[in-house]
C-alpha cells in the first residue's frame, strides 16, 4: 500500500515538473546514462535562453526525484531533492530540499550552447568522460524563500516545497556579494542560521554543537544530516578543434563538440531531530 501511494505522488509531482518544462524552456533533451551502480538513469536537460538557465532532472533508483538549476545570471546552483517517506517510521508521503550554493560559469556549458545540443543517438547509453569526484558542503543557513530573490530569482519557485529546509553557506554569500557589489549584510533578511552555527553576522563565534545523526538513535535529536546527490552525466564543457582557414597557412579554431562531467555534492546540515534523516544510518 505504502509503495502504489509513493508512486502516485511521484508520478503527480513529475508531471508537474513536465508541464513547468514544456511552458518555460526553449529546448530539452533526454539522456540515458549508466550510474555506477550499473543502473540506467534517464536525464532530462533543458534549456530557457531568456532566463540563462539550464535544468536537469531525474529519478534514482531508489525513487528520489533530483533536479539541478543552474541560473548562469546569478552563478547560482540549485540542487533539489524530493525524498520519499517512510510512513512505517513516521514520516510523511515526501520530503523536499533545496540545496543553494555557488556555481562557476564555466563548469556547465551556457544556456546558449545547451540549446543548440542535438541528440544523434537518442537511444545510446551514455558514459561520462570524467568523474569530477565529490565536493563537501557544510550548510550554515537555512534561505528564507521570501527574500531569497536577493541570492537567485528562481528559488522561491523551484524550492516552494522545500518550506524551512532550504540550506545555502556563508563562504557562497560573500562569493555572490562580491559579485554583486552588495555589503554581504544585505543578504542577512534571506537568511536564517542553524542553532549549531556561529552568527557572522554580528562576529558572534558561539554555536551548539550537535553530534551526527549516524552516531545517535533517539529519533526526535536535534543532529547533523549528510545527504550525497551525484550528477551522472553532464556537458561541462565545449570542445574546439583546429582546422584550416580562409587564408593561406593560417588555423582556425571551431566547436566541434562536447565534454562531459560526473559530480557528486555531500551536504552537512542541521535538522531539528533524526526523524528527518532517517537515510544517514
Amino acid at each position: 500500500m505504502r509503495d502504489k501511494r509513493n508512486f502516485f505522488v511521484l508520478v503527480n509531482v513529475l508531471l508537474l515538473h513536465l508541464c513547468l518544462l514544456v511552458d518555460i524552456t526553449d529546448t530539452q533533451l533526454v539522456i540515458n546514462v549508466r550510474n555506477q551502480g550499473g543502473d540506467v538513469v534517464q536525464e532530462n536537460i533543458s534549456a530557457n535562453i531568456t532566463d540563462d538557465t539550464v535544468t536537469l532532472e531525474f529519478q534514482r533508483s531508489d525513487g528520489t526525484l533530483v533536479t539541478q538549476l543552474i541560473d548562469f545570471r546569478n552563478e547560482v546552483q540549485i540542487l533539489k531533492s524530493l525524498i520519499l517517506g517512510e510512513e512505517e517510521r513516521g514520516q510523511s508521503q515526501y520530503q523536499v530540499l533545496c540545496f543553494i550554493f555557488h556555481f562557476p560559469k564555466e563548469s556547465f556549458i551556457s544556456s546558449d550552447a545547451m540549446a543548440k545540443l542535438r541528440q544523434k543517438n537518442p537511444s545510446a547509453i551514455r558514459l561520462p568522460e570524467e568523474d569530477l569526484g565529490r565536493s563537501n558542503h557544510s550548510m550554515d543557513y537555512v534561505v528564507l524563500l521570501k527574500h531569497s530573490g536577493i541570492i537567485s530569482p528562481h528559488i522561491a519557485d523551484a524550492c516552494a516545497e522545500a518550506g524551512l529546509a532550504t540550506y545555502t553557506l556563508h563562504e557562497d554569500v560573500v562569493k555572490w556579494a562580491t559579485a554583486q557589489g552588495l555589503p554581504v549584510m544585505s543578504y542577512k533578511p534571506a537568511l536564517k542560521k542553524f542553532p549549531t552555527t556561529p552568527d557572522r553576522f554580528s562576529n558572534d563565534a558561539d554555536g551548539e554543537s550537535a553530534p551526527a545523526c549516524t552516531d545517535i538513535k533517539n529519533m526526535w535529536t536535534p543532529c547533523r544530516c549528510h545527504l550525497e546527490l551525484c550528477i551522472g552525466w553532464y556537458p561541462c564543457g565545449l570542445k574546439y578543434c583546429k582546422g584550416k582557414g580562409h587564408a593561406r597557412n593560417s588555423v582556425m579554431s571551431y566547436r566541434c563538440g562536447i565534454k562531459t562531467c560526473r559530480v557528486c555534492h555531500l551536504f552537512d546540515y542541521y535538522v531539528s531531530q533524526k526523524q528527518q534523516c532517517l537515510w544517514d544510518e
